[in-house]
Order: structure tokens, then C-alpha cells, then sequence
């Protein structure tokens, strides 16, 4: 029997999706639940399975093809799969015997012009190249075919090959259609210009009691929980806390309204192969740090794997990105919108300060918040992120809720 493999449901809000990728060609055998084809949406991959075991007989909609809930994507003819009996393994062998018997009557011609393969390649460009070019291209590892001759009639001179080397060789391009979720970050980083007054302030961090606090306890807390106790989880409790002093940074405006939410869903920028994801972690100011460390490794998988679902992505009231893992040291990071701020985490460095009267070395970070200021004073950015500094700074009281 014949089966229409077809577009699944797609999310709410999504209206279309891209043929990212077909695993299977036609005439391949596939069992039930098979992944046939990965669907792209402007956030999530999805994988599209089979209906049955069976042969993929037809593919109706290629790669790279738009395609609509419900459409065809391929036709499959279920059946089992068929029974490897041998009976054509003579046949193959002969096969194989007679191609080897041919390769080797026509290796008995083609050794001299395998011999002057490059020469030839070198009088793609116009002449071959001479012996004193020839010889400078197998001492540097260089193509003549690639070199432009200046000689006669074209012809590659050893200058030539020298001159090739020094400017770096043939400049290359490579021109690659931007993925549905490339586009999507692109437009709305771009709305998020064009829609906000984005301003930046910036403070910095000593994080000697965080680091204290996780060399003490972080075997303890691993073998309790399952999960290493990294920086982010303190960083999101002290947003948290932050939040709820300072609410107007929680807020996002809707038209000329301004809405403040009365809970704290905090995105964590995840960054992947496709480009960067946010999931949310709803009710994050509930969440201990043992919940927050294993929602967002939870979370970091799916988004590399390919597997997060939409309503993981939807949502939240802000957002925090960490360019720390990739070595920076200061950035503005763009507005998530419809949030109205962002807190961007960067690398730890040692840094001599004044701590009680003498220069001491302390782990330092910058932290920089980016806000829309037209809901924002700076006054609540700066205070905020005071705010965020001293639960860091002392995250025992943090942790103790007082």
C-alpha cells in the first residue's frame, strides 16, 4: 500500500517551514519512526518520521523547498524489508573481476599521461610551466594549474610560481543561502535597533565568594544533584533578586503600554552549530541552584541536538548571554525583544584591586546591561546592576534570602 508522507503539524504561529535535509533517497528501505527528513523553522528543526516500514518510492519536495502544513513531502510503499538471499553476489564478483581486468589494461596506456598530469594542468593557464617552475612548485607544495603564466605564450616562469606564493595563492569565495534561523536572528536583531532606544551601562563583579563557595562544594553538590554547580545558576538568583527590586527592567512595552510581569522567565542565550537559541526558565525566582544548573544543561543538549521544542523558546521577561565562554572581555548585547534588558556575563580575569586599604588580586568579571531607555532610566539600570553586584559579592545572604 502506498503512503503520503506528509508536513506534520507545525507550531503555533509557524506558517511554513524549509526542507533542511532528507535522510533517506528513493528506493532506501526505512522502518516505522525512522527520521525521514528534517523540517527548518525560524527556531526549531523538525524531524519528520515514518508512517511505516516500507520503501521510500518518491520524494515530492527537494531540499531547500518551502512546504506548508499538510503537503506532500515523498510517497512510501510499506512492505517489509526485502530478503538478502546472495544470489547476485556471483554475479557482482564477475562484475568486479572484469572492471579490474579493464583498469589494468588501461593503466598499460595512461602511465606516461599520468606523468605529465601536471604539466598539462600547468598549460591550463596558457604554456607548461618551465623546469625551474616546476621545481619551485614541488618544493612549496603549489598547483601550476592555479598560477598565471607571464611567460610566452603563457607560460608558467619560476617568478610566476614565487608571486603566486607571496600573495597567499587564488583568493576564494563561497556563497551559502542563510538558513530560516540565521535570517530570523538577523531580523530581529535588526527590529530590535530600529524599535528600541538601546543604551548600555556597565559594572564589574568580584566573584572571589561565588568561587569560594563552588571549590568548596561543587563534589558535594555533584554527586547530590547530578550536575556541576556552575557560574550561571548564582547569576540568575541574583537577577532574580534584582528583578523583584527593580521591576521596571522586568517589564516590556506593548504599544504605549507598559506591562510588568510579576514573575521572572529568564532566557539563557544557548549558543549552537545553527546559531543562537533562547530557552526560557520559567519561574526562574522559585528555582534553587541545583534546579536552574539542571534546567539549563537540560536545555543546552536539546538546543545542540536539534531537538528543542518551540515552547521552549517562547516567552520570557529577560534574558541573560555569556560571551565569557568564548573569551570576551566587554560587549553591549542586543535586546531580546520584546524585553526591555539584557545582562550580558563576560570572561573572568585576575585584577589587582583595593580591598580594604591594599591592592589585592581578585577574579573580576564586567558585567554591561543593555536596556531600551525608553521605559528605563538609567538611574534603575545602574541600581539594578549594583543590585545584581552586591548578591554576587555576597551570595550568602543571596542564598539565605535575606
Amino acid at each position: 500500500m502506498s503512503i503520503e508522507v506528509k508536513v506534520p503539524n507545525l507550531p503555533e504561529s509557524v506558517s511554513d517551514a524549509t526542507v533542511a535535509k532528507w535522510h533517506k533517497k528513493p528506493g532506501d528501505f526505512v522502518s516505522r519512526d525512522e527520521n525521514l527528513v528534517d523540517l527548518e523553522t525560524d527556531k526549531v528543526v523538525l524531524e519528520v518520521p515514518a508512517p511505516a516500514d516500507g520503501i521510500l518510492k518518491a520524494i515530492s519536495a527537494d531540499e531547500g523547498e518551502t512546504v506548508t502544513e499538510g503537503q506532500a513531502l515523498g510517497q512510501l510503499e510499506e512492505g517489509e524489508a526485502p530478503a538478502d538471499d546472495g544470489k547476485d553476489d556471483g554475479k557482482e564478483d564477475q562484475a568486479k573481476s572484469e572492471e579490474k581486468n579493464q583498469d589494468s589494461k588501461s593503466d598499460a596506456g595512461s602511465g606516461s599521461a599520468k606523468r605529465d598530469d601536471s604539466a598539462s594542468k600547468g598549460a591550463s593557464q596558457g604554456g607548461a610551466p618551465s623546469p625551474s617552475a616546476k621545481r619551485a612548485a614541488a618544493q612549496n607544495d603549489v598547483d601550476t594549474s592555479e598560477v598565471s603564466g607571464s611567460g610566452r605564450g603563457g607560460r608558467v616562469t619560476k617568478p610566476d610560481v614565487m608571486k603566486h606564493i607571496q600573495s597567499g595563492g587564488p583568493r576564494q569565495e563561497e556563497r551559502v543561502k542563510m538558513s530560516r534561523l540565521r535570517s530570523r536572528i538577523a531580523e530581529r536583531m535588526k527590529d530590535a535597533q530600529n524599535t528600541a532606544a538601546i543604551l548600555t551601562s556597565f559594572n564589574e563583579v568580584n566573584l572571589k565568594a561565588v568561587m569560594d563557595i563552588r571549590a568548596r562544594y561543587k563534589d558535594d553538590f555533584q554527586k547530590r544533584h547530578g550536575v556541576k554547580l556552575g557560574f550561571m545558576s548564582f547569576f540568575v538568583k541574583a537577577c532574580c533578586e534584582a528583578l523583584q527590586k527593580h521591576p521596571v527592567v522586568n517589564a516590556s512595552v506593548d504599544g504605549d503600554e507598559i506591562v510588568y510581569h510579576g514573575y521572572q522567565d529568564i532566557g539563557i542565550a544557548v549558543s549552537t552549530d545553527r546559531g543562537l537559541l533562547v530557552p526560557i526558565l520559567r519561574d526562574a525566582h522559585r528555582m534553587s541552584l541545583a534546579e536552574v544548573e539542571m534546567a539549563i544543561a537540560e536545555y543546552a543538549d536539546k538546543a545542540r541536538k536539534g531537538s528543542i521544542q518551540l515552547e521552549d523558546l517562547q516567552g520570557g521577561t529577560f534574558t541573560i548571554t555569556n560571551g565569557g565562554v568564548f573569551g570576551s572581555l566587554l560587549s553591549t548585547p542586543l535586546l531580546n525583544m520584546p524585553q526591555s534588558a539584557i545582562l550580558g556575563m563576560h570572561t573572568i580575569k585576575e585584577r589587582p584591586i583595593a580591598e580594604n586599604g591594599e591592592i589585592v588580586i581578585r577574579p573580576m568579571m564586567y558585567i554591561a546591561l543593555s536596556y531600551d531607555h525608553r521605559i528605563i532610566d538609567g538611574k534603575d539600570a545602574v541600581q539594578f546592576l549594583v543590585a545584581v553586584k552586591d548578591a554576587l559579592e555576597d551570595p550568602a545572604r543571596m542564598l539565605l534570602g535575606l
